[in-house]
């Protein structure tokens, strides 16, 4: 492996002082004259060089460097947000720190210590728990010493740029689309245990009222978002007069299908189904989901616009939350009711 080429080694080639030549591959504002920069740049290029990163975070105050957490990696939606996040600061000039909870507030408040001692320029949450937050969390994430930005979830109390999907839109618009086919025992898997959860909730039980459909809490079946919950319940919607599902997550759904096929019982004929967040939209199984679409590119741009104008001239401007509408994607799972 080669020697690590010096800005000293650069100054020598070139005649001038290694502070000259780090200024002027920092791109800093200095005398020197355009010549002398042509030739420092192509020696540098020649050599191959490599600046310090470390070294000139010292001297920028700056890392250019962005922490994200997420609660559980493995899920299809969190893992497209990361890397959809990862482009971003990559084309930046930003590395990204991509942590993993495990859906504990504990590990939560322990990253958070890591990522801000490692000197991260900024951090994007993705919280496990909205509702029952540990306490120590909310001081650290209160005495913040960098911008952060919460996503898709967030936790009351803590002041801070936020950008989330209308849950409850997406809620009304799943429900909506059985009710029009049709469909009124709707079965509802969800995790209350979230606000977003809830929110979905709260859709849809609005959908239902809106065309008249009594609410019946006993098709209302809590779901963590693992496919193994989503089975679960699914057991449990086998034993009522449902002819339809609204799964809260893409987890849930699979979950939801694992246990009909067990059973015999295939979507759309015996049940119809719709989804949440359409990041299994192209797995290998059939029917295609009907599901509620987050659009996570859209939702990334927002988050790094946030941020990055947070830690440029905006440090003072008024906290945002940003609030996006999801979308109903029509795929193959959703059928009439049978006459």
């Amino acid at each position: 492996m080669a020697a690590k080429v010096t800005l000293k080694e650069i100054a020598q080639e070139v005649g001038l002082s290694p502070s000259a030549v780090s200024l002027v591959l920092n791109d800093r504002p200095c005398r020197i004259s355009e010549e002398n920069r042509k030739r420092i740049k192509e020696v540098a290029a020649r050599k191959r060089y490599v600046p310090n990163q470390i070294a000139r975070s010292l001297v920028m105050q700056q890392s250019r460097t962005f922490g994200l957490i997420v609660p559980n990696i493995e899920s299809r939606f969190f893992s497209s947000l990361a890397r959809n996040l990862e482009v971003r600061c990559r084309e930046r000039g930003y590395a990204l720190f991509i942590m993993n909870s495990d859906v504990s507030s504990e590990h939560e408040e322990e990253i958070v210590r890591l990522l801000v001692n490692r000197g991260v320029d900024g951090l994007i949450l993705v919280t496990a728990h909205e509702i029952d937050a540990d306490e120590q969390l909310v001081e650290s994430l209160a005495s913040l010493p960098v911008p952060l930005v919460m996503v898709d979830r967030f936790i009351e109390g803590v002041n801070c740029d936020r950008v989330r999907f209308d849950s409850e839109l997406g809620g009304f618009l799943a429900t909506d689309c059985l009710l029009q086919q049709g469909h009124t025992r709707i079965a509802c898997l969800v995790n209350t245990s979230s606000n977003t959860g809830n929110a979905r909730l709260t859709g849809y039980r609005r959908a239902l009222e809106s065309h008249g459909v009594p609410v019946d809490d006993s098709l209302v079946f809590e779901s963590d978002y693992y496919i193994a919950d989503g089975a679960a319940a699914t057991e449990r919607v086998l034993d009522t007069d449902a002819t339809a599902i609204f799964a809260s997550s893409d987890n849930i759904a699979l979950g939801a299908l694992k246990c009909l096929y067990a059973h015999g019982k295939r979507v759309p004929r015996d049940y119809s189904l719709v989804s949440y967040d359409n990041s299994a939209a192209d797995a290998l199984f059939e029917p295609a989901l009907t599901a509620i679409e987050q659009n996570v590119s859209k939702l990334a741009d927002n988050a790094m616009e946030l941020l990055f104008s947070r830690i440029g001239e905006g440090a003072d401007r008024v906290f945002e939350d940003r609030v996006l509408a999801p979308r109903l994607v029509c795929q193959a799972s959703v059928a009439p009711i049978a006459g």
